[in-house]
C-alpha cells in the first residue's frame, strides 16, 4: 500500500519523529501502532468513523436534529438509581459560556476527562426543563487551538495505543495530508484509473482520512481497497505463469495400463466427484508445468484415494512421491491407510517422523536417496536439509492451511540431483474453505472439490444436550457401546493456548470412568503424550480393545476408526465450527450411523448461532461460510502462518465483490502484459514484487 520511491528520492520515508507534530516522545508511541515513517502515518487509515454535526451554540440547538457543541467539561458525577444502576453525568458550558448536560445511563469512563478540557459534543439535544440535555453523546476531545467544523463532517477514529490521544494521531495526519500529498507516487496508469473508476492516490488518501460526506469516503475506500486486493491477485496469477515458465515437470501420462493397475487396487468404485478430480489431476500430470492443484474436500469424501491415485501414476513413471501430513497422528493415519491399500502392489512405502531413532533415520533416508523408497510419508521432517529424494516427481500436502506458503518451496530442493525436474504438487484439505479465502491463500492454485461422501456412508445425527439431558445422553451412549459400538469424548485445550489442561483432561477421564463408563474400557490420549504412548493407544483402540477414548482435539483431523460411531464434545462453545465439523467427520467412517451430543455453556448469540449451525448441517461448505461470517479468515486459517501480509483495509467477507473484480482484472492485465514488462505497469510491478515477492518466490517474475 505503500508508495514506491527509495528513501533517498522522497520525503515520505522520513523518520516519524521528523514530523513536528510528533516528535521524539510520541514517535515511541507511534511505533508501538508499527507507524515509524511519514509513509506508515499517511497509511495509517481509520478504524471507525463519527458523523459530527456543524459546531453551534447552545442557543441554536434544536430538538430532534443531530447537533455538535464545542464544549468547556465543568463537571463529572456518578450516581446510583433505585433500581441500582449507575448514571454518569457531566456538565458542559459552550464557548458563550452556556451549560448544558450530558447523561450516560451506564458507567461512563468519564474520569478520562478533567475540567477544562476542550470537547465536541455530539448527539440530539432535547430539553429537560429549561436546560438542554444530551443523551448518550460522542465526545470527541480538542486540541487547545482546534476550531470545531463549520459544516457536517466525518471525522476519523484511528487505533490508539496507551499515552496516544484521538486528536494528537488526526492533528499528526492533517499535517502531513496538508504538506506530503504532492509526494505521492501513482501506482496506476491514469487511463486505468480512468476505466475501473478509481480515484488518484492523491485525491484518494486525504478524503480516506478526512472525508467531507460518505459519499466521497467510500470512492476513496474503495480506491484502497480495490489495490489491496489487486495487487495480491497480480501476484497470483503472475506466480503462476511464473511456474508455468520457469518450471518443468516430468511429464507423467496415465495410460490405460497404469490407470487398470491403480483401479484393481481400489476396494470401491470412486464416486463422480472422485473421478472428476482424478480426470484433473491426470490432465496437469501429462504436461511438463508442474501441478499446483488444491483438493477440497468435505469430511469423509475420499480425498486420500485421489492422493493415492496420483502417486501411484508418478511411482509408475519411475519417480518417487511424498505425502506430508502436520501432524505425527495424521501422518501415521495416512500411512496406515495406504498400506493396506498398497498390500497387493511392489510400490515401496515408508514413515518418517521426527520421533524417530537416530539409526532408524539414516537407514531411511539413505534409502530414500538411492531410490530405494517409491512413496514417503511424513510430518514436516520431509522437508529437513537432509532429506534427499532420488527422484522426486510428486508432492502432496494434507492440510494445508496449517503449513506457510513459503514451505511448498522447500520440498522444490529437496532432489539429490540438482538438474532434476520440479516436482508436481497437490494440496489437500479435508477444511471446507469459504471462496474469498481460497481466492487469497490459495489463488495461485487450481481448484478441484470434493463434496460427495461414497455410496453406503452412513450419516450423523447431531445433538445439543442441555444439563438436564446429560443423564439421558450419557445412557444412550453406554447401550450403544453395549450393543459393540466405540465412541470419543472430546474435551477442549485451554482457551487462547496451544497447551493442554491436562488436569482438566484427567478430571473429565476420572469423573467418566468412575461414572457413566465404569463398565467399559476407556483410554486418554492428548498432545503431551509421546509418539510412542500415542501409538498405542491408539493401536489399542484401532483393534477395540479399548471402547472409549477421552481425548482433546489432537483427533480432529485423519484418525479412522470405523467402528467409532459415537461422539461426546464437551465445552463446545469453545471449539470454532471448522473444528467441530472435523470432530465430526471421526464418526462417519463406518457401516453404522453416527451420534454426536455436544455439551455447550452458551452464553453469546455467537456461540449460540455457532452451535446451531453445526447441529443443523453436516455440509462443511455451508459450515465454513457461517463460521467466516462469524469469525474471519484470521480467526479461522491464522492467516499469518501463510506468510501473507495482512490487509489494512479489504474484508473478504464484505469485499467480495471487489475481489472478483480484482481478480478478473489482474487476469486481464498479465494476459495482456506477461510480466508487467511495459513501462506504464512498472510501478505496478515494483509494488507486487515489493509486498509479495519474497513470501510468494516471484524471483523469476520479468
Amino acid at each position: 500500500m505503500a508508495p514506491t520511491p527509495s528513501p533517498s528520492e522522497s520525503p515520505l520515508f522520513q523518520p516519524i519523529e521528523t514530523v513536528p507534530e510528533v516528535g521524539p516522545r510520541r514517535a515511541v508511541l507511534f511505533e508501538k501502532l508499527d507507524v515509524r515513517t511519514v509513509a506508515d502515518l499517511l497509511f495509517f487509515f481509520p478504524r471507525d468513523y463519527e458523523d459530527l454535526a456543524a459546531g453551534v451554540l447552545v442557543e441554536d440547538l434544536e430538538e430532534g436534529k443531530l447537533h455538535s457543541v464545542c464544549a468547556t467539561v465543568e463537571q463529572f458525577q456518578q450516581r446510583r438509581t433505585f433500581g441500582g444502576k449507575t448514571v454518569t453525568e457531566m456538565l458542559f458550558s459552550d464557548t458563550e459560556g452556556t451549560q448544558f448536560k450530558g447523561v450516560w445511563f451506564y458507567r461512563f469512563f468519564g474520569d478520562r476527562w478533567q475540567r477544562g478540557d476542550r470537547v465536541l459534543v455530539t448527539a440530539t439535544p432535547k430539553k429537560n426543563g429549561p436546560a438542554w440535555q444530551m443523551v448518550h453523546p460522542t465526545l470527541t476531545r480538542l486540541a487547545e487551538d482546534e476550531t470545531p467544523p463549520q459544516e457536517e463532517m466525518v471525522l476519523p477514529v484511528y487505533r490508539l495505543t496507551e499515552g496516544l490521544r484521538q486528536w494528537e494521531i488526526r492533528r499528526a495526519v492533517r499535517h502531513l495530508v496538508e504538506k506530503q500529498t504532492d509526494a505521492l507516487v501513482e501506482v496506476f496508469p491514469e487511463a486505468y484509473l480512468a476505466s475501473h473508476d478509481l480515484l488518484p492516490i492523491r485525491e484518494a488518501l486525504p478524503n480516506v482520512h478526512f472525508p467531507p460526506d460518505h459519499e466521497t469516503l467510500d470512492a476513496a475506500r474503495r480506491r484502497f481497497i480495490y489495490q489491496e486486493l489487486f495487487i495480491l491477485q497480480l501476484a497470483l496469477v503472475l506466480r503462476a505463469r511464473s511456474l508455468a515458465e520457469h518450471h518443468q515437470s516430468p511429464r507423467l501420462e496415465t495410460t490405460p495400463k497404469i490407470d487398470a493397475r491403480i483401479r484393481r487396487l481400489f476396494p470401491f468404485e470412486p464416486t463422480d466427484d472422485q473421478e472428476r478430480a482424478i480426470g484433473q489431476i491426470v490432465d496437469d500430470l501429462k504436461r511438463t508445468v508442474p501441478m499446483n492443484r488444491l483438493l477440497q474436500g468435505d469430511v469423509g469424501t475420499g480425498k486420500t484415494a485421489v492422493a493415492a491415485y496420483a502417486m501411484l501414476v508418478t511411482v509408475a513413471h519411475g519417480y518417487q512421491a511424498t505425502l506430508m501430513a502436520p501432524t505425527e497422528v495424521l501422518a501415521r493415519q495416512h500411512f496406515l491407510t495406504l498400506q493396506n491399500l498398497l498390500a497387493e502392489s511392489r510400490v515401496r512405502l515408508a514413515l518418517l517422523t521426527g520421533g524417530m531413532g537416530t539409526r532408524e533415520r539414516r537407514d531411511l533416508l539413505e534409502r530414500l536417496a538411492q531410490g530405494e523408497i517409491d512413496l514417503l510419508v511424513g510430518t514436516q521432517a520431509v522437508i529437513q536439509e537432509d532429506v534427499e529424494f532420488a527422484r522426486l516427481g510428486l508432492v502432496v500436502i494434507d492440510e494445508q492451511h496449517k503449513f506457510g506458503v513459503q514451505q511448498r518451496a522447500k520440498l522444490r530442493e529437496a532432489s539429490a540431483d540438482k538438474t532434476a525436474p520440479d516436482p508436481h504438487y497437490l494440496v489437500m484439505t479435508a477444511t471446507p474453505i469459504p471462496r474469498t479465502v481460497t481466492m487469497t491463500l490459495f489463488g495461485d492454485l487450481d481448484l478441484s472439490l470434493l463434496r460427495q461422501a461414497p455410496p453406503g456412508r452412513q450419516k450423523v445425527n447431531t445433538y445439543l444436550v442441555t444439563e438436564d439431558l446429560r443423564e439421558r445422553w450419557w445412557t444412550f451412549f453406554s447401550e450403544k457401546l453395549r450393543e459393540g459400538r466405540q465412541g470419543y469424548v472430546v474435551v477442549p485445550l485451554v482457551e487462547e493456548s496451544e497447551e493442554l489442561d491436562a488436569t482438566s483432561l484427567e478430571e473429565a477421564y476420572e469423573e467418566l470412568v468412575n461414572g457413566p463408563l465404569e463398565p467399559f474400557r476407556v483410554g486418554l490420549i492428548h498432545g503431551r503424550m509421546t509418539s510412542d504412548e500415542k501409538d498405542a493407544i491408539m493401536d489399542r483402540f484401532r483393534r477395540g480393545k479399548l471402547q472409549v477414548l477421552v481425548s482433546t482435539s489432537v483427533i480432529e483431523v485423519g484418525v479412522d476408526i470405523p467402528g467409532a460411531t459415537l461422539m461426546t464434545i464437551e465445552s463446545g462453545q469453545r471449539f470454532g465450527l471448522a473444528s467441530l465439523h472435523q470432530l465430526r467427520g471421526r464418526i462417519v467412517r463406518g457401516k453404522y450411523p453416527g451420534f454426536c451430543g455436544v455439551f455447550a455453556d452458551v452464553k453469546t448469540d455467537e456461540s449460540l448461532e455457532r452451535i446451531e449451525a453445526f447441529v443443523k448441517t453436516t455440509d462443511g461448505f455451508e459450515l465454513a461460510e457461517v463460521d467466516f461470517r462469524l469469525r474471519g479468515p484470521g480467526e479461522l486459517f491464522g492467516t499469518r502462518q501463510h506468510g501473507l501480509p495482512p490487509f489494512h483495509l479489504a474484508d473478504l467477507l464484505r469485499d467480495e465483490p471487489v475481489l472478483i473484480e480484482a481478480r478478473d482484472d489482474a487476469r486481464a492485465l498479465v494476459d495482456a502484459d506477461p510480466g508487467l514488462a511495459s513501462a506504464e505497469h512498472a510501478r505496478l510491478r515494483e509494488m507486487v514484487l515489493k509486498r509479495y515477492g519474497r513470501v510468494l518466490d516471484l524471483g523469476d517474475v520479468g
